[in-house]
C-alpha cells in the first residue's frame, strides 16, 4: 500500500490509531472506527485510539467482521497498515466463541471444538477451579452458579465465551404494546428501536437474551426495554438509578402497554411492591446492614423471565455479584455510553453480555430522532483574589475553588439573556454554588435532599412549561426525562468523567417540535485543573461527532 498523505489515520505498531480531526475524510472515519476501537484522548487536532480485545470482542458481537475492520484501516491510513495489526485483529476476533456454554442432557458444560484450547483453559487459574468434570477431551461439567464467574474468567484468560446454554423462561406476562397511547395518541415503536429489541430477543433463541444496547440518551432506550419485554414475554425486573427515574418507567410502562396498575410494582426507599414487573433502584440493592444486602433477596422475589439494567455503566459492585448467579435469566443492558469510571466494561461484557447494537448520536441527530446540539466551553479567569488560595492547595482543594469560581454566575445570567423564552437546565455538583445561582435567578433548585414529592412536583412543572429555569445538582445526571429543554449550562462536574457528560448532554436530546437546536455549555476557570479534566470529559462528545467550541467569557454576551 502507498503512502496517502490525504488520508486522516495514522494506524501504529502498538495498536494505537491517531486520527486527524481536520482531514475532510474524518467524520466518514470516526463513525466506522468507534465500532471498533476506544477513543482515548481527543485533543484539538489529533484524537487518539485504542485497539484492545475487548472492543474487537464487542464489535464481533454487534456484528462488525473482521475484513470490515481491517478494510478500514488500510483504506483510511496515510501510511501502510503494520502486517501484525491485521493478524492480531483476527486471531482476537477468533476468540470471539471459540468456547461455548451449552446445556444438554449432561448439564452445563463448557466446550470447544480444539482439545488443545481445552488443555490450555483447564490450566488457567481464573476457569480452573470451576471446571469439575472434564467429561471429553474438549467438554468440561461446571456448576449453574459457576455460570457468570466461569465468564469472567474467560474474558480475563483472553478466550470470551459464547453462552448459548439458554434460559429459564421465567413466570408468563402477556405484555403487549398499545397502538394509542392512554392520551388517543398514536404510539409506534421507531424501527432503530424494534431493530435494537429484535437484535436482543433473537427470535427467542438461545443466541439472543443477554447483552447491551447502546443508544444515544433521547433515543427512546425505555421503549426498547419495553418492546424486549412485549417480546419475552414474561415477569420482568427493572433496575434503574433513582426514584424520578423508578417513576418514569411506571409511567411509561402503563401508557405504552396493556399492563394494570396491579401487575406494576415500585420497589425503593419509599414503597416496597413487588409485582409481575417491578422496577427498582441501584441504590436500594446495595444498601447494606450489618454488612449484608437484604434488598438484593428482590431478585429471587419472583421468577423473573427479564431483567433490564438501565444505565448499565453505572451497574454498581454489589449488582455485579449477584448478577454473576443470574445467567441463567435474560439480561439486557441499557446505556448511552459502555464507558465506567472504574474500569469494569469487560464485567458488563461477561455478565450483563456483549454489545448488541451501538447507534451512533449524529446518525440519529441526521435522521431527526435526536436533537441538534452546539457544545460550547466557555472559558473564564479566576478572580484575583482567588489566584493565590489556588496555588497553595491540595489538588482536591483547587478542583473546587476553580469550580466554584464565583465569577460563572455573570456568565450564567448573560447565557440565560441569550436564550430567553427556552427552558434551561443548569446543573452542578457544589450545593453552595447552586444556591446562590437558584437565589440569583428565582429559580427552584433539587438536590439530593430534596423530598421526592417536591422533586416529582418542580420536575412536572418544568415539563408544563410553567418553571423555565431549573436549578439541579447531580440527582439529574441520570434517567430524568426533560422532553423540552433546550439549554444545559453545566457550572461544575464530577472530575473527568464522560459518563457523566452523556448523561448532561443527553437532557436536552429529545428532539424540540419547533425543531430547536439545543445549547449545551460548559463554564470553567481558565488555567486551572477544570480546565484539564473538562478535556476528558470532552470524550465522550467527540466519540459521538461533537466538537467543541471554545470562547473566552468576554464574548458571551
Amino acid at each position: 500500500m502507498a503512502n496517502n498523505p490525504a488520508n486522516p489515520l495514522i494506524v501504529q505498531s502498538d495498536y494505537v490509531v491517531l486520527v486527524e480531526v481536520d482531514s475532510p475524510r474524518y467524520l466518514d472515519v470516526r463513525d466506522r472506527l468507534i465500532r471498533f476501537a476506544e477513543l482515548v484522548k481527543s485533543p484539538e487536532h489529533i484524537h487518539t485510539y485504542r485497539i484492545t480485545p475487548l472492543s474487537i470482542w464487542n464489535a464481533c458481537a454487534a456484528g462488525v467482521g473482521t475484513a470490515e475492520i481491517v478494510e478500514t484501516l488500510h483504506e483510511y491510513s496515510k501510511y501502510p497498515v503494520p502486517d501484525h495489526i491485521a493478524v492480531e485483529i483476527r486471531d482476537q476476533a477468533s476468540r470471539y466463541g471459540r468456547i461455548k456454554i451449552i446445556r444438554d442432557n449432561r448439564g452445563l458444560v463448557l466446550t470447544t471444538d480444539d482439545p488443545t484450547l481445552a488443555e490450555e483453559i483447564s490450566r488457567k487459574k481464573e476457569v480452573a477451579a470451576y471446571l469439575h468434570t472434564r467429561l471429553s477431551p474438549v467438554d468440561f461439567l461446571i456448576d449453574t452458579a459457576s455460570r457468570g464467574i466461569v465468564k469472567q474468567g474467560l474474558v480475563k484468560a483472553g478466550f470470551p465465551a459464547e453462552d448459548i446454554a439458554g434460559y429459564v423462561a421465567g413466570d408468563a406476562l402477556a405484555v403487549e404494546l398499545r397502538p394509542r397511547l392512554r392520551s388517543g395518541a398514536e404510539f409506534t415503536v421507531r424501527q432503530y428501536q424494534r431493530e435494537a429489541a429484535s437484535v436482543f430477543h433473537s427470535g427467542g433463541s438461545n443466541r439472543g437474551g443477554s447483552g447491551v444496547i447502546v443508544l444515544p440518551c433521547g433515543a427512546g432506550k425505555t421503549v426498547v426495554g419495553i418492546t424486549c419485554m412485549a417480546l419475552v414475554r414474561a415477569t420482568t425486573l427493572i433496575l434503574t438509578t433513582s426514584v424520578t427515574a423508578v417513576r418514569q418507567w411506571i409511567a411509561e410502562l402503563l401508557d405504552k402497554t396493556n399492563l394494570p396498575e396491579s401487575q406494576v410494582g415500585e420497589y425503593s426507599g419509599v414503597s416496597k411492591v413487588v409485582r409481575p414487573v417491578t422496577v427498582s433502584t441501584y441504590q436500594i440493592m446495595t444498601y447494606s446492614k450489618d454488612g449484608r444486602f437484604p434488598h438484593l433477596s428482590l431478585f429471587d422475589a419472583h421468577n423473573w423471565g427479564l431483567i433490564v439494567y438501565d444505565e448499565v455503566h453505572l451497574l454498581p459492585a454489589p449488582v455485579f455479584q449477584i448478577t454473576a448467579s443470574l445467567q441463567a435469566r435474560r439480561r439486557l443492558g441499557l446505556t448511552a455510553t459502555l464507558v465506567r469510571e472504574d474500569g469494569r466494561e469487560s464485567d458488563v461484557f461477561a455478565l450483563i453480555g456483549p454489545k448488541r447494537v451501538d447507534v451512533p448520536w449524529k446518525e440519529m441527530e441526521s435522521q431527526g430522532w435526536i436533537a441538534t446540539a452546539l457544545c460550547t466551553e466557555i472559558r473564564l479567569p479566576l478572580p484575583e483574589k482567588l489566584r493565590m488560595p489556588y496555588a497553595i492547595a491540595d489538588k482536591r482543594d483547587k478542583f473546587r475553588i476553580a469550580s466554584e469560581n464565583p465569577a460563572k454566575l455573570d456568565t450564567v445570567e448573560k447565557l440565560i439573556a441569550r436564550h430567553v423564552g427556552e427552558q434551561i437546565v443548569i446543573i452542578g455538583m457544589y450545593i453552595q454554588q447552586l444556591k446562590k445561582i437558584a437565589a440569583l435567578l428565582d429559580a427552584p433548585i433539587l438536590t439530593g435532599s430534596t423530598s421526592q414529592v417536591k422533586r416529582d412536583a418542580v420536575f412536572a412543572d418544568f415539563r408544563g412549561g410553567r418553571i423555565r429555569a431549573l436549578v439541579v445538582s447531580k440527582i439529574a445526571n441520570f434517567a430524568v426525562d426533560l422532553p423540552d429543554a433546550s439549554v444545559a449550562i453545566q457550572i461544575s462536574g464530577n472530575f473527568g468523567s464522560r459518563q457523566e457528560e452523556a448523561q448532561r448532554l443527553g437532557r436536552i436530546l429529545r428532539p424540540k417540535a419547533d425543531g430547536r437546536q439545543a445549547h449545551f455549555y460548559t463554564v470553567v476557570s481558565r488555567d486551572t485543573c477544570e480546565q484539564e479534566f473538562a478535556l476528558k470529559r470532552q470524550l465522550f462528545l467527540c466519540e459521538q461527532g461533537y466538537q467543541y467550541a471554545i470562547v473566552d467569557a468576554e464574548e458571551v454576551g
